[in-house]
């Protein structure tokens, strides 16, 4: 199991008040790094991805009754399967799909957290991850796509632990009102 995103590890203070608001969707989830992270600091988690494989494997390592492993498949069209306003915090990690954006941005409570975090165009100059255009940021992009939420911090410098990619970050706030 690989380790955590820093930006989860670096923003844990934050989620753990965020998970009095909703639950926390990991997004995408793949094996579950982050929801297993949150798990381990006693956070529950909603990890979701449409690789069943995967989420079995999120299932027999999470802390008992602490992360909820659901399949289905984001870019099905159906959104995201919970309520509007109901999630305290969602987590996205590597995954881009456009038109989930107005969903993500839709499912968070008043005051939820947003820790988005995916590759740039300039991705494919490492050899690995995605190459396909629908894959990749354009430069500033991530914020564009959570028009209704507050900025908390963004940033797009190159990361190079445990290996170079060229990624966005993005942490953001639904308004309280």
């Amino acid at each position: 199991m690989t380790t955590a995103s820093g930006l989860v590890l670096r923003h844990l203070a934050p989620l753990r008040v965020a998970s009095e608001l909703g639950p926390i969707v990991d997004l995408a989830c793949g094996r579950g790094r982050n929801a297993l992270a949150l798990s381990r600091e006693g956070i529950d988690c909603l990890g979701l991805d449409r690789n069943r494989s995967s989420l079995r494997e999120l299932a027999a390592a999470a802390r008992p009754g602490r992360v909820e492993a659901v399949c289905c498949d984001l870019e099905s069209g159906h959104g995201i399967p919970v309520r509007p306003g109901s999630c305290g915090a969602i987590l996205v990690f590597r995954f881009l799909f456009r038109p989930l954006a107005a969903a993500i941005q839709d499912a968070l409570a008043p005051g939820g957290l947003l820790l988005y975090e995916t590759f740039t165009r300039e991705q494919p100059a490492h050899g690995w991850g995605p190459s396909r255009p629908a894959f990749l940021l354009e430069a500033g992009e991530l914020p564009r796509l959570f028009p209704g939420l507050e900025i908390v911090q963004h940033d797009e410098a190159p990361v190079t632990v445990p290996r170079p990619e060229a990624s966005a970050r993005l942490v953001a706030r639904r308004p309280a009102s």
